[in-house]
């Protein structure tokens, strides 16, 4: 099967095609099948997503299952500890602009 995924633009999460619109859960996704390129333009050029792309999967069970790592980890979520994020710039000590 062949689904297409993304990131919302407002938020930046990932996304995938559910067959009218877009789901941020996997097992909501569908086969695009042939059309997959074509909604990726469509839906791009329409600004509903971001930097969508198609990617290989085989139907489960439980749901698709993307053929790629990279693809089965985007497809389980944020895996970014908050603990280990940046933290936020402190405003008195100014900026570099160049």
């Amino acid at each position: 099967m062949r689904l297409v995924t993304g990131n919302d633009l407002p938020t930046g999460d990932v996304v995938w095609w559910a067959g009218g619109g877009w789901s941020r859960h996997i097992a909501e996704a569908v086969d695009a099948g042939d059309r997959a390129e074509a909604i990726a333009r469509e839906e791009e050029a329409a600004r509903r997503v971001n930097v969508p792309y198609v990617i290989e999967a085989t139907a489960t069970p439980e749901g698709p299952r993307p053929a790629h790592i990279k693809d089965r980890i985007r497809a389980l979520g944020p895996t970014v500890r908050t603990d280990l994020t940046l933290k936020p710039a402190d405003p008195n000590a100014g900026s570099w602009v160049i």
